[in-house]
């Protein structure tokens, strides 16, 4: 079969999100048919607990009944369910399963940190790569974890990766909790990032990066603020490169802004306002980390991520 209709979802500490696609399996071509996500906040407390919380749940399942029609009504052949950070952590995962099973008919998926880095790998650079020099080093900075993971995405090859539980739920539960926060919590965020940083450099040659790549809502919602886009805009922000300085200034002004004011940008999702101050300071960061060590001048962002690796996977599984 050279092209299969398949659904895709992503469940995150953060949000869950869905993609309906046409795939081309020689090719890699992927054309969307119904892309959308969905602030559920799987992960809330799950660093604190070990455990999924009730309302959490039902909020993720109920999500998950919506995805359910949607697949249905389109037509899609195979499907599959990757949970991410939050599944990995919860002692209570089970009753993820036995929702998942009863809405959609598979059983979720939860991968470890180096298969969800090596997805999301090859969904970021599927369209990206060949215009930017290789090794490109693809960061997905998630609610609950950020993947580091840096190859050839022309070729298809992954050298070196690395899954650190850092994220922009993780360390706004751990650290930020004023508004906006105390200088005394954002250092404490940033020396946990930083940790966290120093274990991925270990096995991840940042150095060798020649193209940095950025993937998910916090790395693209900075994008828009960097761009000062009117609203949030995929079409103008995939693709985006940004100097490496208009990103960190960007950062830098997220983590500062009081909640009310993050609100009132055009192009923030609702779901995002508290937990943006934590990703700008990871994603901060990082890219100061990276262009450090490699020198690289400016950030691309990609609207594709692990979502389209999962379809691409999808499609090539079936053969």
């Amino acid at each position: 079969m050279a092209s299969a209709r398949v659904a895709a979802v992503d469940c995150g500490t953060n949000s869950i999100r869905l993609l309906v696609a046409d795939v081309d399996a020689a090719t890699g071509a992927v054309t969307d048919l119904d892309r959308r996500m969905e602030v559920v906040r799987l992960g809330e407390g799950v660093d604190r607990t070990g455990a999924l919380a009730p309302q959490a749940l039902e909020r993720t399942l109920a999500a998950t009944r919506r995805y359910a029609e949607v697949v249905r009504a389109r037509g899609a052949q195979r499907v599959r369910f990757v949970a991410t950070s939050a599944s990995r952590d919860a002692s209570n995962a089970h009753l993820l399963v036995a929702g998942v099973r009863e809405a959609l008919g598979v059983d979720p998926e939860v991968v470890s940190g180096d298969e969800e880095a090596a997805l999301s790998f090859r969904g970021a650079t599927g369209g990206l790569s060949r215009g930017h020099p290789a090794p490109h080093l693809v960061v997905d900075l998630g609610g609950g974890s950020t993947e580091l993971v840096l190859g050839d995405g022309a070729a298809g090859r992954v050298e070196a990766a690395r899954s650190v539980d850092v994220g922009c739920v993780r360390l706004t539960e751990r650290h930020l909790h004023d508004d906006p926060p105390a200088a005394a919590q954002v250092a404490a965020a940033r020396a946990d990032a930083r940790a966290a940083l120093d274990l991925a450099a270990a096995a991840v040659p940042l150095a060798r990066t020649r193209t940095l790549i950025g993937v998910a809502g916090t790395v693209t919602t900075i994008t828009a603020h960097a761009l000062r886009l009117p609203g949030y805009d995929a079409a103008a922000i995939h693709g985006a490169a940004v100097p490496v300085d208009a990103v960190l200034a960007a950062c830098a002004d997220l983590l500062a802004m009081p909640r009310a004011a993050r609100a009132a940008l055009p192009f923030m999702h609702p779901g995002r306002v508290d937990v943006i101050g934590a990703g700008a300071l990871l994603w901060g960061e990082v890219v100061a980390r990276v262009a450090a060590e490699s020198g690289v001048r400016e950030v691309v962002a990609s609207e594709h991520d692990v979502l389209d690796g999962i379809a691409l996977a999808l499609a090539r599984a079936g053969g």
